[in-house]
């Protein structure tokens, strides 16, 4: 039996408040946080892996899946499923590893209200302001101003449910941002619930105490 079972960090934030950085370091960190793999029924894209970047179903299977539980969250985005096959993250979490979610409040709350949802340790990010959210975003290079101004829209429906979360950071230095995600996580690793060789711990101590009256 591992000394502690996994968490499941779930991480949300608007996009450009610098969730997948620190994902990233997350994982740079601490070899025992895992990055959940999720489902799709979409097509491969080049150079994707089955199994790596994502784990590739029929539309027939991922409904089945969903149907026999086998799925914490699942979203049907723009013709396709998403979501997190439960199995792989339950096994990693009996053999003591993290898994690292990143997704929005929706996934959030149906893993929380999974039978694993006792082991979640759910953390919001928050910009420090809409104008420096905005700056990032341009900032960034990636989107054209029309996709950048369907992000900001959708940003404060993301933001709104920000009381949902265990623990709620505001990102305005990164350092010390993951900084406190690090103690954060370390915190809850002591949990009383994630530390199933507390059992025979304490009754290990109860039969000396008793030998001893």
């Amino acid at each position: 039996m591992a000394q502690r079972r996994g968490l499941l960090i779930i991480l949300s934030s608007p996009s450009g408040a610098g969730k997948s950085t620190l994902s990233r370091r997350l994982r740079d960190w601490d070899e025992n946080v895992l990055f959940s793999v999720s489902a799709t029924t979409r097509p491969p894209r080049a150079g994707e892996t089955d199994g790596q970047d994502y784990h590739f179903l029929t539309d027939e299977r991922f409904r089945q899946d969903v149907t026999n539980g086998e799925m914490l969250e699942h979203a049907y985005v723009f013709g396709h499923f998403y979501g997190s096959p439960k199995g792989p993250v339950e096994e990693a979490i009996n053999r003591g590893r993290d898994v690292l979610f990143d997704i929005d409040w929706q996934g959030a709350q149906q893993i929380q209200n999974s039978d694993l949802g006792k082991h979640t340790l759910s953390i919001f990010i928050l910009p420090p302001s809409i104008a420096e959210l905005r700056r990032r975003l341009e900032s960034r290079g990636q989107d054209s101003p029309e996709v950048i101004a369907k992000r900001m829209q959708k940003s404060w429906d993301e933001i709104s449910h920000w009381a949902e979360y265990d623990y709620v950071l505001t990102n305005d230095n990164l350092e010390a941002t993951e900084a406190a995600l690090k103690q954060i996580i370390a915190a809850a690793r002591l949990r009383r619930i994630q530390q199933p060789a507390l059992t025979e711990q304490v009754r290990s101590l109860q039969m000396e105490f008793e030998e001893r009256s």
